[in-house]
């Protein structure tokens, strides 16, 4: 099989892939609650290795109080780091969350940037973290690979890759444009109540005549 005859099987998997998922869940929502695009910004840095429930349940009481990059700097570390003891490795978390409230004082007034080179310079944001605030707070095409899109990715063919960069390059070449916008949304949902890690449901999956992975299991 030819380079050019793969990406064209796995681009018709994926264009069939996603008008399955989009036709079940039209407009699908991530699953962290925020106010604004700074404490959306907040909760994402907040939710590496991390659910999004167990970080939902910390950011309630935080986000009544420090909503603006001023209000979490004011709080400090300690502060900071009080309220979100729950979160895994919360205080390198409140160490980069107050220094990237500062940044964002100092660089940009405040303001979260909508490029992604000015997201990656601040403090404890890498490009998944980009990409996710790119994609849910200013509407770009952009594809976050976290551990659910890294499997379904591989498992179903269509951006196979041994790094979250090389299945975030796969996706974006083989992904329909008019599907991009929800894309990492549909495979995290998905990850994440069907197709999982260790016993994916097959059995109950809208995907399962299309997804070539095997052994396929039951379940629901």
């Amino acid at each position: 099989m030819t380079a050019e005859a793969s990406r064209s099987e796995r681009a018709a998997l994926a264009e069939a892939v996603f008008e399955r998922l989009a036709a079940a869940n039209p407009e699908p929502k991530g699953e962290l609650e925020s106010v604004n695009p700074f404490t959306f910004l907040v909760a994402v840095v907040l939710s590496a290795q991390a659910t999004d429930a167990g970080v939902n349940k910390a950011t309630k009481a935080l986000f009544a109080v420090a909503d603006t990059p001023e209000k979490m700097a004011a709080l400090g570390e300690e502060g900071l780091a009080e309220k979100i003891r729950t979160i895994g490795l919360f205080r390198s978390k409140a160490r980069h969350v107050v220094a990237l409230s500062k940044a964002l004082l100092e660089r940009h007034g405040g303001a979260v940037p909508s490029d992604r080179a000015a997201l990656e310079a601040l403090p404890g944001v890498g490009r998944k973290t980009a990409n996710v605030v790119l994609n849910t707070a200013f509407g770009e095409p952009a594809l976050a690979v976290d551990t659910h899109v890294f499997r379904l990715a591989n498992r179903l063919g269509i951006a196979p890759g041994k790094t979250p960069r090389e299945v975030e390059d796969g996706l974006m070449d083989v992904v329909p444009q008019r599907f991009l916008r929800h894309a990492h949304h549909w495979l995290i949902l998905h990850g994440r109540y069907v197709c999982t890690a260790r016993k994916p449901a097959c059995g109950v999956c809208l995907l399962e005549e299309i997804c070539p992975y095997e052994p396929k299991t039951g379940g629901g």
